[in-house]
C-alpha cells in the first residue's frame, strides 16, 4: 500500500556552518502567527492594545519555551538522567520535546505578570479579554508545531494499516514495534484538532464571556489530548499503567470547564 504520510528524510537544513533545525523553524512560525492574530484580535477590542500583544510577548514566549521544557525533562527524566541518559541533552531543544502542558503555564503566567505591569500605566480590559484574544493563535501555534514532530519522526502513534498511515523508518520504531513499517500519525491528528478548535472559537467566540474563549480553548484540546494520548506508543512514565499525560488531559480539562461555567457575566 502506498502511504499518504512518508516520515521525512531530513530534519534539518545545512547551510555551511548554520544548521537550522526544521522542529525549531515549526515552532518560530507557529509563534509568529500566534503573535500576529493574538494583536490582530486584541486590537479590536481596547484602543489601547496597539503593541501590547509584542511586549508580553518578550516576556511571555521564552517563560513558555523554558516550563515547555522543563515539564517535559521531569516527565520524561530517563532519556537525561537515567542509566543511560545524557543530562545535556535536555538543553538540547531543537531535537523535540516541549510539554505543552508546561509550555502553556509558562507562558500563561509570564503573560500574566507582564500583562499586569502594563496595566499599571495603560487603560487595559482585564487579563480574560487578553487571554482570550490569544487563545485561536495558541491553537494554531500548537499545530504547526506538531509538525515539528514529525521532521523528527517522533512521538507516532499505534501500527496502522491505511491510507493515511505514516511510513516510519526503522531507526524511528520504539522496541517491540521494529516488524511495524506504518502506523497513526497521530501529530496530524493533533494538529487537525488543534484547527477546527481554533476555528470554531473564531466562530463564535464573540458569543461568550470573558475567559470562556481561554477556558474553552483548554477543555477541547485536553478532550482530543487525551484521545491521542491512548494512541500514542513513544515511552512514558504512567500513574496505575496510565500515561501521565492522559491524568494531567482529564484533571486540566476537568479544572478548564469549572472555570468556563464559572466564569462572570462581566469582567472587562
Amino acid at each position: 500500500m502506498k502511504l499518504a504520510f512518508p516520515t521525512p528524510t531530513q530534519s534539518a537544513l545545512e547551510l555551511g556552518p548554520v544548521t537550522i533545525h526544521y522542529y525549531a523553524l515549526c515552532i518560530i512560525a507557529g509563534i509568529a502567527i500566534a503573535i500576529w492574530l493574538g494583536d490582530k484580535r486584541f486590537r479590536a477590542q481596547t484602543v489601547n492594545g496597539a503593541s501590547v500583544v509584542s511586549e508580553v510577548a518578550i516576556v511571555a514566549v521564552p517563560v513558555g519555551i523554558i516550563g515547555g521544557r522543563i515539564y517535559h525533562v521531569i516527565s520524561s527524566p530517563a532519556g537525561y538522567f537515567g542509566a543511560n541518559g545524557d543530562p545535556v541533552a535536555a538543553l538540547k531543544i531543537w531535537e523535540g520535546g516541549l510539554g505543552i502542558w508546561g509550555a502553556i503555564s509558562g507562558g500563561l503566567l509570564g503573560a500574566y505578570l507582564r500583562y499586569r505591569t502594563l496595566q499599571k500605566r495603560i487603560d487595559l480590559p482585564s487579563f480574560a479579554v487578553f487571554a482570550d484574544a490569544l487563545a485561536p493563535g495558541i491553537l494554531f501555534a500548537q499545530a504547526i508545531g506538531r509538525f515539528g514532530n514529525w521532521f523528527n519522526g517522533e512521538l507516532f502513534g499505534r501500527p496502522l494499516d491505511t491510507w493515511w498511515a505514516l511510513d516510519v523508518p526503522a531507526k524511528f520504531r520504539p522496541n517491540g514495534y521494529s516488524q511495524f513499517e506504518s502506523f497513526h500519525p497521530t501529530f496530524l491528528y493533533e494538529a487537525i484538532w488543534c484547527v477546527l478548535i481554533a476555528i470554531l472559537l473564531l466562530r463564535f467566540g464573540n458569543k461568550l464571556r470573558p475567559g470562556q474563549v481561554f477556558s474553552g480553548y483548554v477543555f477541547s484540546y485536553c478532550v482530543g489530548r487525551l484521545f491521542i494520548e491512548l494512541i500514542r506508543i513513544d515511552t512514558a512514565n504512567t500513574i496505575a499503567g496510565v500515561r501521565v499525560n492522559v491524568w494531567v488531559s482529564g484533571v486540566v480539562g476537568l479544572f478548564a470547564l469549572i472555570i468556563f461555567l464559572r466564569s462572570p457575566k462581566n469582567n472587562s
